[in-house]
């Protein structure tokens, strides 16, 4: 206690941080589902110690998410205590959030300054993805603030010459590798890169401290991963999205280079590389289906339920973009050094980097390799964290927009300390004090490039307003040059402040006009990202009302605003270009429930958004037999029908959509063996047969 007397809050932090607890807090508990397919795997966590243990999708633990456990372990305590929603999942996220402004805000002061962290605190509250990401129960923001945390443990150990500290910042890019594995590796080159530079020791003893580090980081990364793979596969879940039944072949291929070429390495158990994008990861949801919304309603603005895409014979799904191309489904401009400045990624964390630039080259001008101080390693630890991650998505094959939220950090960090730099350096001499008004310029030109698509949605006034700002502060820092008046300060300040005015209002788009859980992305209308076919924002095209066992993926939808085959993601949400929600048939709870004699599963199923209403809201066992595309090989036709001899599970739902594909064996043999119950008997609404239930009994043919 002693440390913290005497010491008063930052006024200016805690406005940052009720910003970003606004942006991040406000209407998530109108999202029912979040990414219903995390949320499907959470509450099947809740069920068991098993299930929660390996992060099982089902309640069966047949088959579990595409990623390691750590985040969905958070978001299963956050359900257990305040019980399973849309909003208790979400939770660890949004506070993951603002855990990240106050990280940035403590990271950046003790060398830079109160006005610098101040600056940093306020653009990481207000970079408009890591809002976006923090209103979704998807990893991301969780992983974000887990790095944060570790530079914190690894600045204090340098600085304090602690040992232990250092290990400690690996050792929490271990527990990142472990909620989404090798994206939790792109900040390794800038933690070995500033211990080297930073650390005032002999290179013997950099080289221990290293090598201890990055054991203890392997170890961490792989206990989990090794302690799976080495128990027998008849024990515990098939390893979804994979091709072999193994974390390391998951870690390393579907979530390791296939991210890099943009190829499909895994998800129907081939092995096979089909040269498409994996669309099917989990947290990279595909929008597909059709809503249960009755006509004319709306559903709320961040729904996230999907069905999974439509998936071809070679297992992959369809309508992927080929491997290594440009904009693909997903829309993410064509590979280059400028990638991040086109107008499909350019709005989402763009806004600072040419100011973020021109500050690292300010903090390192004039810097001397053997007289460097804490501001100049520091500087070169974010430009590591910038630089690679900046390159890599310039030139990936596969990436969700939202993955630029590993950007934020050293962009808003940069972004502080760079202003107060700059400002230093402009009330001097030289080809230095020029840099202030070039960044103050050229990243408000930036950000009217940015904006220049977006001006039949939103109007020409944001695009007008920052560049006649930018113009107005730059003619005015030039003319004030050669003037020693306190005026210039001020002036100064405000050219970088006016720089955050349309990152605000951009952070601002998930709230006003809806988001997408699945795949979170900022802006006013996500049509010009996602795949063709998707309505704007709050423009569903197709409000009919179906069960939840829904209608094919590839049954056209009605002509409109988003009209598209449901594999394309045609919207009926109301809720934008993402995956849709489905309601229950309470029929066909109510029919499975009084025809359940001792079965542990009410029903099996390929696909699992057709489990996840009775799962999350009904707090039942079912069993899913696909994984998140539905081309998984979980069960064997003869480990299924041992399930049915057991009296595991009885009934089975399939739609048009699950049968064939990887799972054809197991679909036919359900048909073969099963009798199909009279649609009038178990469903509310007729879908012509394009979802059948069937019961398989021994009678039947099940021995």
């Amino acid at each position: 206690m002693k440390r913290w007397k005497g010491k008063k809050l930052d006024p200016w932090l805690l406005g940052s941080v009720i910003l970003v607890s606004f942006l991040n807090f406000f209407l998530i508990w109108e999202d029912e589902y979040a990414n219903n397919y995390y949320t499907t795997a959470v509450g099947s966590m809740m069920e068991s110690f098993h299930n929660f243990f390996y992060a099982s999708l089902d309640s069966a633990g047949s088959v579990t998410v595409d990623k390691p456990p750590v985040t969905f372990w958070i978001q299963t305590i956050s359900a257990e205590i305040f019980g399973l929603s849309g909003w208790s999942v979400i939770l660890p996220q949004a506070l993951a959030g603002v855990g990240s402004v106050l990280l940035v805000y403590f990271l950046v002061k003790p060398n830079f300054g109160a006005l610098a962290a101040r600056i940093a605190s306020l653009a990481m509250a207000v970079t408009p993805i890591a809002v976006a990401v923090s209103r979704t129960n998807n990893i991301d923001s969780m992983l974000v603030f887990t790095l944060l945390a570790g530079t914190w443990f690894l600045f204090k150990g340098v600085r304090e010459q602690k040992l232990w500290s250092i290990v400690a910042a690996f050792a929490l890019i271990g527990i990142g590798f472990n909620m989404k594995m090798l994206q939790a590796y792109m900040v390794v080159p800038a933690f070995v890169l500033f211990v080297w530079v930073a650390m005032k020791a002999g290179w013997k003893k950099k080289l221990t401290t290293l090598a201890a580090s990055l054991f203890v980081l392997l170890s961490i990364s792989l206990s989990w991963a090794l302690v799976v793979d080495l128990t027998p596969a008849d024990e515990r879940p098939y390893i979804g999205s994979s091709s072999t039944n193994s974390v390391l072949e998951l870690a390393f291929g579907y979530n390791g280079m296939s991210r890099l070429l943009g190829q499909d390495t895994g998800g129907d158990g081939s092995g096979t590389d089909q040269g498409a994008l994996p669309a099917q990861d989990a947290s990279d949801a595909q929008p597909s289906g059709l809503t249960d919304a009755a006509p004319g309603s709306q559903d709320t603005p961040s729904s996230g339920t999907q069905e999974p895409p439509q998936v071809g014979t070679s297992g992959q799904p369809a309508g992927a973009a080929q491997g290594g191309g440009g904009g693909g489904m997903f829309d993410l401009g064509d590979p280059g050094v400028l990638r991040l400045l086109q107008d499909s990624l350019a709005d989402q964390a763009s806004w600072l980097l040419p100011f973020a630039l021109f500050a690292a080259a300010g903090l390192l001008a004039g810097a001397r390799w053997k007289s460097r101080t804490e501001k100049h390693n520091e500087t070169i630890f974010w430009l590591a964290w910038l630089l690679p991650v900046a390159g890599f998505f310039s030139v990936a094959g596969f990436f969700h927009h939202y993955y630029l939220i590993m950007l934020a950090p050293p962009l808003a960090a940069l972004f502080g300390a760079g202003s107060v730099e700059l400002l230093t350096l402009y009330k001097g001499e030289g080809w230095k004090s020029w840099l202030l008004p070039a960044a103050v310029f050229t990243t408000a030109a930036t950000q009217w490039w940015i904006l220049q698509p977006y001006e039949e949605k939103i109007g020409s006034f944001w695009s007008i307003l920052i560049l006649g700002l930018g113009i107005v502060v730059t003619a005015g820092l030039v003319l004030m040059k050669k003037n020693s008046q306190p005026i210039k300060q001020t002036v100064a300040v405000a050219g970088t402040l006016i720089l955050l005015i349309v990152p605000t209002f951009w952070s601002l788009t998930p709230i006003v006009y809806g988001g997408n859980s699945a795949l979170p992305e900022a802006g006013p209308s996500t049509e010009m990202s996602m795949p063709q076919g998707n309505a704007p924002q709050g423009q569903g095209d197709d409000d009919r009302r179906v069960s939840a066992q829904g209608l094919p993926d590839d049954m056209p939808l009605e002509d409109g605003p988003g009209s598209g085959t449901a594999a394309e993601g045609g919207d009926g949400q109301g809720g934008g270009a993402g995956p849709v929600t489905q309601d229950l048939d309470e029929k066909t709870l109510e029919y499975l429930r009084e025809n359940n004699t001792g079965e542990t599963y009410l029903f099996g199923t390929v696909q699992y958004s057709t489990a996840t209403p009775y799962i999350v809201d009904e707090k039942e066992s079912v069993m899913i037999m696909g994984g998140f595309s539905g081309s998984d090989p979980v069960y064997s036709v003869e480990e299924l029908e041992a399930a049915v001899a057991e009296g595991d599970v009885s009934y089975f739902l399939l739609s048009e959509s699950q049968r064939g594909g990887s799972n054809e064996e197991v679909t036919t043999w359900i048909q073969e063996n099963g009798t199909a119950v009279p649609e009038e008997e178990w469903q509310s609404t007729s879908t012509d047969g394009f979802t059948q239930l069937y019961k398989v009994t021994l009678e039947n043919g099940g021995e």
